[in-house]
């Protein structure tokens, strides 16, 4: 039976500085590809055979680092993959977030803004994921495969795969820099 790893991608400049970075196509940070050579070596023995990525910078090169790592040659960039947009917020201190939102939807660690001027609502969000779990699963249905993105559009593939509203996905744990969740029927597994 395959497997589904899901990482977020490592320390980006925006991610040290407090902003909210959406589409921002920033790299990763000197701490980023340390976090993202550990994160591999956590991955080294559950037989990782095929690598996605969001094309992004510090997506993608947190999956290039864990494929060169694992010994795997190729890394399949995919748009869908891409953070969600965040609109008029992009680049603003995460501070900002009530100046541009009056809906925010409140967790244990971040408070999700639901709207904001030309951002990407959660509902389409977790269709994007529902869209790119059911390829990647209908591609390698016997492979374990690793999924490099980031925080928001993580989520949302996870409420994909357990067929779950946003608003779950969203109350699920925070998805730090390189967390490592293997996707599971009975219970997912938080490294």
């Amino acid at each position: 039976m395959s497997k589904i790893f899901l990482v977020r991608h490592g320390q980006d400049s925006d991610n040290a500085a407090g902003i909210l970075n959406g589409k921002r196509d920033t790299e990763l940070t000197d701490l980023g590809r340390e976090q993202a050579k550990k994160v591999a070596d956590k991955l080294r023995d559950h037989g990782v055979e095929v690598i996605y990525a969001s094309p992004l910078k510090r997506a993608y090169e947190t999956a290039r680092i864990i494929a060169t790592i694992l010994k795997i040659d190729e890394v399949i960039a995919d748009e869908h993959l891409m953070e969600r947009e965040f609109g008029i917020l992009t680049g603003k201190p995460v501070s900002d977030i009530p100046k541009y939102s009056t809906k925010i939807f409140p967790t244990e660690k971040v408070n999700y803004f639901l709207e904001a001027e030309g951002a990407e609502d959660f509902p389409a969000l977790l269709e994007r994921g529902e869209k790119i779990l059911s390829e990647i699963q209908q591609r390698h249905p016997n492979k374990n495969v690793l999924i490099v993105t980031h925080g928001d559009i993580g989520k949302m593939i996870r409420a994909a795969y357990h067929q779950w509203a946003w608003e779950q996905g969203l109350k699920t744990p925070y998805f730090d820099n390189v967390g490592v969740l293997e996707l599971s029927d009975k219970q997912d597994v938080l490294e």
